[in-house]
């Protein structure tokens, strides 16, 4: 396999969230936050972007801001399915040979960590990239709601994933690495990912990258500098219009 040439990035976004309702709309410094995402994702200048919308309100606040929406079938059942589908739709002709998947819920990503993501796929060995921090507090160590990436950088800033885990992983002394949910697919991976069924330490750790695992393909981890802000209770949405609003 070789460099993807063509990417695109999508953004897949949906209404229902139990601890912030109405999330996707929520007002940033006078925006929709999923319009500040996908502000972010142009400023990577990777291709094109488009938002995979679970609902029409959503839809409409992106192309009223001038970008492209897609529908989708609003019970899909996770970010993944949705980003393949609105693809599906966009690109039934396959001109886009990788897909970077951008969560709606951060609107002060940084451009340089969504390109992150894309450069580990320039090997071609690799079928899907994420991305990591060092963990820097100490409750976070032990903390199931930060998912571990376990991977040996050494020197180096990518590695190959060995397990992702809501344990604290791997044992002994060295740093360990709070994975975020950032990913690119080689179309063809993405397309494989999608068709296979969940697997077993997937539904046991409730982490879907371990499908991917298990089932023998190659993920990459780029390590960052930072884990972005994301946006999941008012709290955070009240920091997310602090650093925005520092921008401007």
């Amino acid at each position: 396999m070789s460099t993807p040439r063509n990417p695109v990035v999508v953004i897949p976004a949906r209404m229902a969230s139990t601890r912030l309702p109405n999330k996707p709309l929520a007002d940033i410094c006078g925006v929709p936050m999923i319009v500040q995402v996908w502000r972010r994702a142009l400023e990577a200048k990777i291709g094109p972007v488009l938002v995979a919308c679970a609902e029409q309100e959503i839809a409409d606040v992106v192309t009223a801001a001038g970008g492209i929406a897609v529908l989708t079938d609003p019970d899909l059942p996770s970010g993944s399915d949705r980003v393949h589908q609105a693809l599906q739709t966009f690109d039934p002709e396959g001109k886009y040979d990788a897909v970077v998947n951008v969560q709606g819920d951060l609107p002060t990503i940084d451009a340089a960590d969504i390109r992150a993501v894309f450069e580990p796929l320039s090997d071609p060995l690799v079928d899907i990239a994420t991305l990591a921090a060092e963990i820097t507090r100490a409750e976070e160590r032990d903390n199931p709601n930060v998912v571990k990436a376990v991977a040996a950088f050494g020197a180096g800033r990518v590695a190959r994933a060995l397990y992702f885990t809501r344990a604290t992983a791997p044992h002994g002394d060295g740093p360990l690495y709070h994975h975020i949910g950032l990913y690119t697919y080689r179309r063809a991976a993405l397309d494989r990912f999608v068709a296979l069924p969940p697997a077993e330490l997937e539904q046991r750790e409730k982490l879907e990258q371990l499908r991917a695992l298990e089932n023998g393909m190659v993920i990459a981890v780029a390590l960052v500098d930072g884990v972005p802000l994301g946006v999941d209770t008012a709290e955070d949405l009240e920091r997310a219009r602090l650093v925005l609003g520092g921008r401007d």
